[in-house]
C-alpha cells in the first residue's frame, strides 16, 4: 500500500470542542450525584445502629449499574427521531431523577431518623434512582461518540471518570460533612451552633432542582447531530434481536465462559476488607467527619493513580500484572484487620481527634489499598481491550464490564449480609434465675463476624489464585481467533430495523 493510501492519523485537537467537553463533564457529574448519595446512606445508617443485614439489603440498590446490559440495546435502538437518539432517553430520565431526589428530600428525615429507618422503602427509591442513573450513563456514553470529533473521542473516558468523581464527591462527602454539627463547629463556624451548616435534606433538594434546571437547558439549547449518530466503521449497527444474539454468541465462547466465572469470583478474596472495613471503623469509634476528611485528602491520589499505573499495566500481558498484584492485595487485608482492631485503643470519647499517628497509618493503609485496586482495575480493563473482537468492540466491552461489575456488587451484598450471621454473641443472666428473658440478659460479642469473614475470604482468595493463576496467564497469549465471534449475514430485507418514532 502506498503512503497516500494509508489512513491519516489525526491528532486530538480541542479547538472548538470545549463546549462539548464541558457538557459531557456536566452530564457525567450529574450521573455521579445519585451514586454519591448511595455511598452516603450506609454511613448514616451505621450511625442509626442498623444491622449489617440491613446494610446488605441497601447495597442491592446499586445493582442496576451492574445489570444495565439487559436494557442497553433498547436504549441504543429505540428513540424519537425529532428529539434525537440520545436526548430521547436523557431528558425524561434526568427529569425523573430530579423528581425522585425532590421526593426523597421531602421524606428523608422520616425515612432515616425515626427509631428504626425504613430500609425497604429507602432501597426501593435508591434502586429506581440508580436504574435511572445507569440508563443516563448508557445514553451519555453513546452521545459522547457523536458529540466529539472523531479524533477527540478518546477524551470521552476522561470526561466519564473525572465527571463521575466530582459527582460522587458532591453527592457523598460534602453533604455528610456539611450536615455534621461537629464539622461545622470545628471548621466552618466562628461560634458553635446546633446542627449542620446544610442538612442532608437540603442538599438532596438542591440536586433535585438542579437536575430539572440543567435538563431543561440541555433540552432547549443543545441540538443532537442526527447525521453523526452512527456507531462507526469497524462496528456495524445492529437491531435489538441481533444485539442479544451477539451477546449470547460471545458468552458461548469457551474462553469467555472461563473468564466470566473468574470475574464473578475473584473479588470474594477482598470482599470483607473492601466493603465492610469502613463501617467497622465507624462502629469502632472513628469519627465520621475524620473518616471523610481523610477520604478527601486522598482524592488527588485517586485522580493521579490511574495515570501512573497505566505505565505498568499497558504491556502485552495485562493479566499478568493483575495476577502479580493479587497476593499483595490479598494479604493487605491483614493491615485493615489490625487497623479495625486497634481503632478503639486510639479513638476514645475523651479524645475526639484520636492520635495523629493513627490517622497517618489510616491514610497510608487506604492509599496502599487504592493503589492495588486501581492497578488491578486498569490491568483488567487493558485485558478487555486486547481480547474484544473489533467488529463488535462496544458490545463486547460492555458485556465484560457488566460481568466485572456484577462480581463487585454481589460480593458486596454477600459480605455485608454474612457479618451478622458469622458473629457469635455470648449472653448471661444478670440475675441468679436459671430462666431469664431478654431484658435480664447481658450479651457480649465473643466472635466478631468481620474477623472470621476476613479469614474465610482470604482462604477462598488463595484457592482462587491456585485455580486461575496459570489459566489466565495462558489465556492472554492465545490467538485472537479464540475471542472472535462469527455472525450470520442477513439480507437487508430480513434484518430487523431499528425502532424509531418519527414525529416529523
Amino acid at each position: 500500500m502506498e503512503d497516500s493510501d494509508k489512513p491519516k492519523l489525526v491528532k486530538p485537537n480541542l479547538k472548538g470542542e470545549w463546549k462539548n467537553i464541558f457538557l459531557l463533564l456536566l452530564l457525567y457529574m450529574l450521573q455521579g450525584i445519585p451514586m454519591g448519595l448511595s455511598f452516603a446512606i450506609p454511613l448514616i445508617l451505621q450511625n442509626q445502629k442498623v444491622s449489617y443485614t440491613d446494610q446488605a439489603l441497601f447495597s442491592t440498590s446499586a445493582w442496576p449499574f451492574s445489570l444495565k446490559l439487559l436494557w442497553a440495546p433498547i436504549v441504543d435502538t429505540w428513540f424519537i427521531k425529532k428529539i434525537g437518539r440520545r436526548k430521547s432517553w436523557l431528558l425524561p430520565v434526568q427529569f425523573l431523577l430530579g423528581v425522585i431526589l425532590i421526593y426523597t428530600a421531602a421524606n428523608f428525615n422520616d425515612w432515616m431518623y425515626k427509631e428504626k429507618p425504613n430500609i425497604q422503602l429507602i432501597v426501593i427509591v435508591f434502586f429506581f434512582a440508580n436504574f435511572l442513573a445507569a440508563t443516563q450513563d448508557i445514553a451519555v456514553d453513546g452521545w459522547a461518540l457523536t458529540m466529539l470529533k472523531k479524533e477527540n473521542v478518546g477524551y470521552a473516558s476522561t470526561c466519564n471518570s473525572s465527571g463521575q468523581a466530582v459527582g460522587i464527591l458532591l453527592g457523598y462527602v460534602l453533604p455528610i460533612l456539611l450536615d455534621s454539627e461537629s464539622f461545622g463547629n470545628n471548621y466552618l463556624r466562628s461560634t458553635p451552633a446546633k446542627g449542620g451548616v446544610v442538612s442532608m435534606k437540603s442538599s438532596i433538594y438542591f440536586w433535585g432542582i438542579a437536575f430539572m434546571i440543567i435538563t431543561s437547558l440541555v433540552g432547549l439549547f443543545e441540538k443532537e447531530n442526527q447525521n453523526s449518530s452512527k456507531i462507526g466503521e469497524n462496528e456495524p449497527e445492529h437491531s435489538i434481536i441481533q444485539t442479544y444474539s451477539l451477546l449470547w454468541r460471545i458468552i458461548k465462547l469457551p474462553n469467555i465462559r472461563i473468564l466470566i466465572f473468574a470475574l464473578l469470583t475473584y473479588r470474594i478474596a477482598f470482599a470483607a476488607t473492601d466493603y465492610v472495613t469502613s463501617l467497622k471503623l465507624l462502629e469502632a469509634g472513628l469519627p465520621k467527619d475524620n473518616f471523610l476528611i481523610v477520604s478527601i485528602a486522598l482524592y488527588p491520589f485517586k485522580i493521579i493513580l490511574p495515570l501512573v499505573v497505566t505505565k505498568y499495566t499497558s504491556g502485552p500481558k495485562p493479566m499478568s500484572a493483575l495476577l502479580n498484584a493479587f497476593p499483595f492485595r490479598l494479604f493487605s487485608g491483614l493491615f485493615t484487620v489490625l487497623l479495625v482492631y486497634y481503632t478503639p485503643k486510639f479513638i476514645t470519647q475523651g479524645n475526639y481527634g484520636g492520635s495523629f499517628i493513627y490517622y497517618i497509618l489510616f491514610g497510608l493503609i487506604m492509599l496502599y489499598q487504592e493503589l492495588l485496586m486501581y492497578y488491578m482495575f486498569v490491568a483488567i480493563m487493558g485485558f478487555f481491550s486486547r481480547i474484544s473482537d473489533p467488529q463488535f468492540g462496544g458490545t463486547y466491552m460492555t458485556l465484560l464490564n457488566t460481568i466485572s461489575n456484577l462480581g463487585l456488587t454481589w460480593t458486596a451484598t454477600a459480605s455485608l449480609g454474612m457479618i451478622d450471621w458469622l458473629t457469635i454473641n455470648t449472653c448471661t443472666c444478670r440475675s441468679s434465675l436459671k430462666d431469664c428473658d431478654s431484658s435480664d440478659k447481658t450479651c457480649a460479642v465473643s466472635v466478631d463476624g468481620y474477623y472470621l469473614e476476613t479469614v474465610i475470604c482470604t482462604i477462598i482468595g488463595m484457592i482462587w489464585y491456585i485455580i486461575y493463576n496459570n489459566k489466565l496467564r495462558k489465556m492472554q497469549v492465545v490467538s485472537k481467533e479464540n475471542w472472535s465471534v462469527k455472525m450470520k449475514k442477513s439480507s437487508p430485507e430480513n434484518v430487523d430495523k431499528i425502532f424509531t418514532i418519527n414525529l416529523e
